[in-house]
């Protein structure tokens, strides 16, 4: 075993070298380390978290070569990719940008969901899928309390629809 012993071998060690523990006057007993109330190591936070959309997600235009299945990827990078049905994006699509304000130098959680459904005023309906982001994966906010995110997805069509479709993408946001 290489590095630190372990808790179980240290005590073991001990154990071996003939070390006892100092004996207690009768009657009293030893405090119990384990009744204390353990004090968290940083304080609750006092200005509470936000969130500020600086660019929403929005995919532009879907050209579309056909009728059938087809996806757009837009990446928090800013890449592109088409497959299936769909062969370009419009030129205006921009992945979405988020900055989270708090408590300087906190960590936080940020949950973004799995997939979210589009809806048209038309009635139909297509799927975003695999929200990603370029989070770390420990977010943190900087000196300043800040920290800003992009995010994109997949983009996944079935059929020939046409039209607007639009939906929120809820994200979540706490101190760890």
């Amino acid at each position: 075993m290489l590095g630190r012993p372990s808790a179980l071998a240290t005590l073991a060690l001990i154990g071996a070298m003939g070390i006892a523990a100092p004996a207690l006057p009768q009657g009293a007993s030893a405090p119990c380390r384990l009744c204390k109330s353990v004090e968290p190591t940083e304080s609750k936070p006092t200005t509470p978290v936000t969130l500020d959309v600086e660019a929403s997600l929005n995919f532009d235009r879907l050209i579309l070569a056909g009728a059938g299945d087809g996806s757009a990827t837009l990446s928090p990078d800013g890449s592109r990719t088409v497959a299936g049905s769909i062969s370009a994006i419009g030129a205006r699509a921009m992945v979405g940008e988020v900055t989270v304000r708090g408590e300087p130098g906190r960590i936080v959680r940020v949950g973004l969901p799995a997939r979210i459904e589009l809806y048209g005023l038309a009635g139909g309906s297509i799927r975003l899928e695999s929200i990603q982001s370029d989070l770390p994966p420990m977010p943190r906010l900087d000196s300043n309390g800040r920290l800003s995110f992009r995010f994109g997805g997949i983009l996944r069509i079935t059929g020939d629809l046409d039209g607007e479709f639009r939906g929120d993408v809820p994200i979540d946001v706490e101190y760890f």
